[in-house]
């Protein structure tokens, strides 16, 4: 028993003092990690600024650096329209990592290694930013692929 205005702490050593100790942590639901959800989040942003880089290459294909003919393959309008699709196709498969799915967890690995190769393509057009994209790819494809804290080799 504890004395009134005391509480106990944790278990007691045999010198009568309470120790610390960290609470039980309830288990985890399987499939979910720390790298799993901060995976989804930067694979929600990095299809958002795809979809911000599809509409100003559709709208304002002035904005870009370099003149229409002078990008790797295809021209401004096609890739804003491809652009958008990543964008959205991405953002959903973030949802779909934050809810703890395999699908979008799959698919998130290989949207941001194509997001990753098409950013290469694009680079004439957007260097610092097609290189800053590139590195959130990777990122994302690091965040997808680590194993969860459940899983057994």
């Amino acid at each position: 028993m504890s004395s009134p205005g005391t509480e106990e702490q944790g278990a007691s050593s045999g010198t009568g003092r309470a120790e610390w100790k960290a609470p039980d942590q309830a288990a985890s639901p399987a499939g979910s990690s720390g790298w799993l959800a901060f995976g989804g989040w930067v694979l929600v942003l990095a299809g958002a600024f795809n979809i911000i880089a599809g509409l100003a290459s559709l709208f304002r294909p002035d904005y870009y650096v370099v003149a229409p003919g002078a990008l790797l393959v295809f021209d401004f309008t096609l890739w804003g329209w491809i652009w958008l699709a990543v964008g959205v196709v991405q953002v959903l498969a973030g949802a779909g990592c934050l809810g703890g799915q395999r699908w979008a967890r799959i698919a998130g690995i290989g949207l941001a290694g194509l997001a990753a190769i098409g950013h290469v393509a694009f680079l004439a057009a957007f260097p610092l930013w097609g290189l800053i994209s590139i590195a959130l790819s990777v990122l994302v494809m690091y965040a997808l692929v680590v194993p969860d804290k459940n899983a057994v080799a």
